[in-house]
């Protein structure tokens, strides 16, 4: 692999090596979300796993929001925490 950069190398290499942080995947409303946990009981979307088309257009789905979420069992239930 060859980078071309002005920056200092250790700067653009810093944390390659670190694992991002625990996810937790769980159904919403008919779609499957990836959160990272914040707090007990709220997550924030990283990413939408699966889900209908419209979904990836709604401001309340996007990457960095807040959801609200009841502890598992069989199945999780979200609501919606901001």
């Amino acid at each position: 692999m060859t980078i071309y950069t002005a920056m200092p190398l250790e700067l653009v290499l810093e944390g390659m090596q670190n694992q991002p942080g625990p996810f937790v995947e769980a159904s919403v409303q008919g779609m499957t979300v990836q959160l990272v946990p914040v707090a007990p009981g709220i997550g924030r979307i990283v990413r939408l796993v699966a889900a209908p088309l419209d979904c990836y257009l709604k401001a309340e789905y996007a990457p960095g929001q807040l959801l609200g979420y009841l502890p598992a069992t069989d199945a999780v239930e979200f609501r919606n925490a901001t």
